[in-house]
């Protein structure tokens, strides 16, 4: 079911990451988190053209930048896009002149004075509400939503062309990246996330199969075919194989907040991207080095088309990205160092300290490191999450969502 559970921080029940980044200094209020809201955000669909099941999973979630009181964000499964509005009520109205308070209409010819309803408090009530449906504008599964800077528009990504809509439009969209060539046959990549810039919102970015980004100013043209620069890392010839252009395919870009570098995650690695320079990355994570020797069993158990998530912390100066058996990494931009930590439930004791965990490539296994060849690939982390102001986490672990908050003294 796509049951879409709305976490809105609480402030928590977490436990210490052991690993301090910078505002480490700065004492955190600690409660529990509870669920906010629970609601279905999309239902089965059967497109009877083309024979063809929607799921109702959900692919993405994007929020909306707040205006008022309520809470908007976008949700999207294969085919359809809705603008949600999540809000509070808490007072309900009483001592209506036309009905009774169990809400039966009251005979006019009885009421005989003239009374001013009042608000009383009432338990919390959490409302979520459909307020725009976007659909039939995708041939293709949407990979992306990204909601752009100037709070108007959005873009939808999917396997061959972005389409730009307006908020307040769901009857048309605007097809500004199309990459689908005229015969199929011909298919040499598709598109595989794509992205606003966080500050000018006339410029986007959207990643490839091959391992290329691609930055498009929609101030050149309507349709963005032809890109306003183009990033890409030149292969070394020797370390080719089979794989080469699998484990270089990019599963996720992301810009940092202040709007100079991007980031993006293949599947052996995280690479930062300063956009004035396009030849090459300016930094480099190793996430799991140790399962290249691998790459022929994650072929053929279908894990090496796995697409991991990446995001930055609120500074932009901590990396962090998934892995398998249930680890994460984080990479610190100043200081270069890592960390691999485990999220699992055997250890989630509350305000446990989480132990850095290392892998074991080959040769002699030291006592607290774990082999390579019993790592467990049915358990993996795709999607990760860095609060925008704290130094607080949240890790998706197949069902489960662990909250992490770093080490206070």
């Amino acid at each position: 079911m796509a049951v879409l559970v709305l976490k809105l921080l609480g402030l928590g029940y977490q436990r210490r990451l052991g690993l301090q980044f910078p505002n480490k200094s700065r004492p955190h209020a600690r409660g529990e988190y509870n669920v906010y809201s629970t609601f279905q955000s999309h239902e089965p669909e059967f497109d009877y053209l083309k024979s063809l099941e929607i799921e109702e999973k959900i692919n993405k979630i994007r929020w909306l930048p707040q205006q008022n009181a309520a809470h908007f964000l976008l949700s999207t499964n294969d085919k359809t896009i809705k603008l949600w509005k999540i809000s509070e009520r808490d007072k309900r109205a009483e001592g209506y002149n036309l009905k009774d308070e169990d809400g039966r209409l009251r005979d006019p010819f009885r009421i005989t004075a003239l009374r001013v309803p009042i608000l009383k408090p009432m338990d919390l009530m959490v409302e979520a509400s459909p307020r725009r449906t976007f659909a039939n504008a995708h041939t293709y599964h949407i990979n992306s939503i990204s909601v752009n800077s100037d709070h108007e528009t959005y873009l939808s990504a999917d396997d061959l062309r972005i389409n730009l809509w307006h908020l307040e439009i769901t009857d048309r969209s605007f097809n500004i990246v199309d990459i689908k060539p005229v015969n199929m046959e011909e298919l040499t990549e598709v598109i595989t996330a794509a992205e606003f810039h966080p500050h000018q919102c006339n410029v986007f970015v959207y990643s490839s199969s091959k391992g290329t980004i691609r930055l498009c100013d929609m101030r050149s043209s309507a349709l963005c075919d032809r890109h306003s620069k183009f990033f890409e890392e030149p292969e070394d010839p020797s370390s080719r194989s089979f794989f080469s252009e699998i484990i270089s395919s990019i599963s996720d870009v992301k810009f940092s907040h202040g709007g100079r570098y991007m980031m993006t995650r293949d599947y052996l690695s995280v690479k930062v991207w300063d956009l004035n320079m396009e030849t090459r990355p300016v930094e480099t994570y190793q996430v799991h080095e140790y399962l290249r020797s691998k790459l022929c069993s994650l072929y053929e158990n279908d894990c090496i088309f796995d697409k991991f998530e990446c995001c930055w912390n609120g500074s932009d100066s901590a990396l962090m990205t998934g892995s398998y058996n249930n680890f994460f990494r984080m990479f610190d931009r100043s200081t270069r160092r890592d960390v691999t930590l485990e999220a699992s439930r055997e250890s989630s004791k509350p305000r446990a300290i989480l132990k850095p965990r290392k892998v074991c490539a080959g040769g002699k296994r030291k006592k607290d490191e774990i082999s390579v060849d019993s790592l467990d690939f049915n358990k993996k982390i795709l999607h990760t999450a860095w609060h925008p102001l704290e130094n607080i986490i949240a890790v998706a672990a197949t069902n489960n969502l662990y909250i992490f908050q770093d080490k206070v003294n």
